[in-house]
């Protein structure tokens, strides 16, 4: 019997991501044979402190949900760890991974098609405490009453249907569910996305102090820049689905580093008619994530790329303490010495003459 992969824990570190790959087959022909491969996830690594909130940002398309929902192992992964509280979660059993499951929830960017039409608001948030036993039978009521008091929900509302409710209440109701698991990890998929900024305001207070109550640890996924500098302690940047930067988040948004990142941050509006933002336009559009670019992902629409950009892929490294990056214009001397030898060998290989079987 194979033995169970058991990695002793940092205490202050809940969930470590180390080089996770995701990549979905792409079907063509009569005999439907992989032909490809769309590379959501392309090798990301990044952990995360107890009680802490970590902002995932980056463009539609970028693999951040399919980050989210891997780590969970809603889908499973190409390769690559997720290790959650020093176990590593693709090596558990159906059993095992059961009973994991109430400590890693999930919140869904749309409140309305991830509620039940057909269940009423106070089955929708027990159901699975029900089934996972969390409470005794004859306290069930009752615990589920709390819960939903917690996320502002009042206990009438259990006979009442999602389609009854506002987009925020929704919301709070998917929290709710989630919450009723005492759950000690959560993924935000962009969890205010689809509403009023209004009700924005309300949902992230809510999950501030749903963190602050019972020592929560989130992931935030989110388009949202403003509100991701609001409620994260630590910030990765995601591109074409590799991490390009990571840090604490007043670190980052007083010193980003890779040039997608200051494109990025410098579309965050500023309240301020008097103060001039320097935009960085990024020029094209992101390239598909069936064919990335050669080398560096980003050189097709960076105003930094350099020769060595369209062959070497840049190497992940911390350029400052806390503070990681990928990209070329950090590279020291050993990892530029590594990055022309690639370029040299690329360049060779393309210059090289075609042999006849090439040719036929």
């Amino acid at each position: 019997m194979e033995e169970k992969k058991i990695i002793t824990p940092d205490n202050d570190t809940i969930l470590e991501v180390r080089n996770l790959v995701k990549w979905f087959p792409i079907k063509g022909g009569f005999f439907k044979r992989t032909v490809g491969n769309v590379k959501a996830v392309d090798g990301v690594s990044f952990s995360i402190k107890r009680r802490q909130t970590m902002g995932l940002v980056g463009e539609s398309g970028c693999g951040k949900s399919t980050c989210g929902r891997t780590i969970l192992r809603l889908q499973e992964k190409t390769s690559g760890e997720v290790i959650f509280d020093g176990q590593d979660v693709f090596a558990l059993s159906k059993d095992e991974l059961r009973r994991m499951r109430p400590r890693m929830q999930i919140v869904f960017q749309d409140p309305y098609s991830s509620l039940s039409p057909r269940l009423p608001v106070g089955e929708i948030i027990g159901e699975a405490a029900r089934e996972h036993g969390i409470v005794p039978p004859e306290e069930f009521d009752d615990y589920i009453t709390r819960v939903m008091e917690v996320c502002g929900l009042p206990a009438y509302y259990k006979e009442r249907y999602p389609h009854e409710f506002s987009g925020g209440q929704r919301q709070r109701i998917c929290i709710a569910r989630a919450l009723a698991l005492s759950p000690e990890f959560i993924v935000c998929d962009e969890p205010v996305s689809a509403l009023d900024v209004s009700i924005q305001a309300q949902i992230i207070n809510l999950l501030k102090q749903l963190q602050k109550d019972f020592g929560l640890t989130y992931l935030f996924i989110s388009h949202d820049l403003s509100v991701v500098e609001h409620i994260s302690d630590t910030v990765g940047v995601m591109y074409l689905g590799n991490m390009v930067e990571y840090a604490e988040t007043e670190e980052i948004f007083a010193n980003p580093l890779n040039p997608y990142t200051q494109a990025l941050f410098s579309a965050i509006p500023i309240p301020d008619p008097d103060v001039k933002i320097n935009r960085i336009i990024l020029k094209g559009s992101i390239p598909s994530p069936a064919n990335p670019p050669k080398g560096c992902k980003f050189h097709t629409r960076c105003e930094k790329c350099m020769e060595v950009c369209k062959y070497a892929p840049p190497e992940w490294k911390e350029v400052r303490p806390g503070h990681f990056c990928a990209c070329h214009l950090y590279d020291e001397a050993e990892e530029t010495a590594r990055a022309q030898a690639i370029m040299d060998e690329a360049k060779k290989s393309a210059s090289a003459p075609e042999t006849e079987e090439e040719v036929l």
